[in-house]
C-alpha cells in the first residue's frame, strides 16, 4: 500500500497503435500493474505529437490517427518501482519510461490490502504442478466475470498458460444442478480453469486465487511436463500464441 512520504512517479510513453502479444500495450501494462498491487494508474491520450520516428501524428474530425501518443502514469514506492521496472521495460518495447522523484502528501485509501508482488516467470522443465479452479459462470470479481479476471491475473503474473472449460452438466456446493439446454442456456454453468506451471509459481500465485475466489474449489496436482514450447513474439506485432494446459 502506498503511504505518505518519498515515492517515484513513473511515466511510460507509448504509441496508441503499439501491441504486446496481440493486446494493446497500454492495456497489458495496466493489467500487469493492477495484478501486482500498484496503488493506481492512469492512461492519458494525446491529441498531437511525434516520437522517435519523428513522424507527426494528430487527431482530426475527419480521420482519427491510431498512432497518437499515449502516457501511462502511476506513483509507487521506490522499492516497488525497482521490482516492476524490468517487466515494464519489456512491455513498453520501443516506448520511453521516465522516473521522477516525488512526495506523496496524502495517499488514497483502499478497502482491501494489495496482493503481494509475485516472482518472475520461470522456464518449465520436468516436474510441475497442475492447478484446477472450479467456479460458477455467474461468479464475478470487481464487476467482471470471475473466470475472465483470473485469466487476466494469470497473464499479468506470467503464468505459463491457462485453459477455460465451460461445463454442460454438473452441480456445486449448493447441490443445484446446472445443465446446458438447447433452447435456454444456463447462466450459471460450471467453469473449470486448468493451469500448469512450476510449483513455486503456482504457490506464489495461490494467495491471489484465494482472494479472488470467494466460493469455489481449487485443486493442486503433481504432473510431469513432456513438452512445453514457447515461440518468442515481436511486441509490436498483433499475432499472439500462448501456451495452454488441459486436464
Amino acid at each position: 500500500m502506498l503511504s505518505a512520504g518519498k515515492a517515484v512517479k513513473v511515466s511510460i510513453y507509448l504509441s496508441e497503435g503499439s501491441t504486446h502479444h496481440g493486446v494493446p500495450t497500454y492495456s497489458s501494462i495496466l493489467d500487469f500493474l493492477f495484478y501486482r498491487g500498484v496503488s493506481g494508474a492512469t492512461v492519458l491520450k494525446g491529441v498531437a505529437g511525434f516520437g522517435a520516428d519523428h513522424h507527426m501524428h494528430s487527431a482530426s474530425f475527419v480521420e482519427i490517427s491510431d498512432q497518437l501518443p499515449l502516457k501511462v502514469e502511476f506513483i509507487e514506492s521506490r522499492e516497488m518501482v525497482d521490482e516492476l521496472l524490468g517487466k515494464l521495460e519489456e512491455l513498453a518495447g520501443t516506448g520511453m519510461i521516465e522516473l521522477q522523484e516525488t512526495t506523496v502528501a496524502k495517499p488514497a485509501q483502499i478497502s482491501k490490502p494489495a496482493p503481494q508482488p509475485l516472482p518472475a516467470h520461470l522456464k518449465i522443465e520436468g516436474k510441475a504442478q497442475l492447478m484446477r479452479i472450479y467456479v460458477g459462470e455467474s461468479d464475478r470479481w470487481r464487476g467482471k466475470p470471475l473466470h475472465e479476471a483470473l485469466v487476466e491475473a494469470m497473464r499479468a503474473n506470467d503464468i505459463a498458460g491457462v485453459t477455460v472449460y465451460r461445463g454442460i452438466l454438473g452441480y456445486g456446493a449448493h447441490r443445484r444442478a446446472h445443465q446446458e439446454k438447447p433452447q435456454a442456456l444456463s447462466r450459471d454453468a460450471s467453469i473449470l480453469l486448468s493451469v500448469v506451471d512450476t510449483a513455486e509459481k503456482l504457490q506464489a500465485f495461490l494467495p491471489l486465487v484465494e482472494q479472488m475466489v470467494e466460493e469455489g474449489l481449487v485443486v493442486l496436482s503433481e504432473v510431469d511436463i513432456i513438452k512445453y514450447s514457447h515461440r518468442a513474439l515481436d511486441v509490436d506485432k498483433t499475432s499472439s500464441n500462448s501456451a495452454s494446459a488441459s486436464a
